[in-house]
């Protein structure tokens, strides 16, 4: 089996990388420290959000992916996914390039 980063690792890495390119990133819910799932709500100057998840595959491995739902519905998503996984992180990140960022995250896996 191949080692897994740490969910608490990941999280803490992508708030300081939106941080170093002058971004903002908080935390809105803090979720497994080893194995929970992430979910990320990726703005650009409080712009509409794209929604990010990283979740467990079949293989073993995780990936980002991009999660169907509008930014009007991102209280309800949140919850709804809450109340079924209760070691989710959610994460809000405001950076300068929300597309380019999105796109190196996914490339990171």
């Amino acid at each position: 089996m191949e080692p897994r980063l740490a969910s608490s690792v990941l999280v803490t890495a992508l708030i300081r990388k939106a941080e170093a390119e002058g971004g903002f990133a908080a935390v809105l819910s803090k979720g497994d420290e080893t194995a929970g799932s992430i979910l990320i709500l990726l703005t650009e100057r409080g712009s509409e959000p794209q929604i990010l998840e990283r979740l467990l595959q079949p293989d073993g491995r995780y990936a980002w992916g991009r999660s169907t739902g509008d930014g009007a519905a991102v209280p309800e998503l949140v919850a709804r996914r809450r109340r079924f996984d209760p070691d989710l992180w959610v994460l809000e990140l405001d950076v300068p390039s929300g597309e380019r960022f999105a796109a190196e995250m996914i490339a990171f896996d």
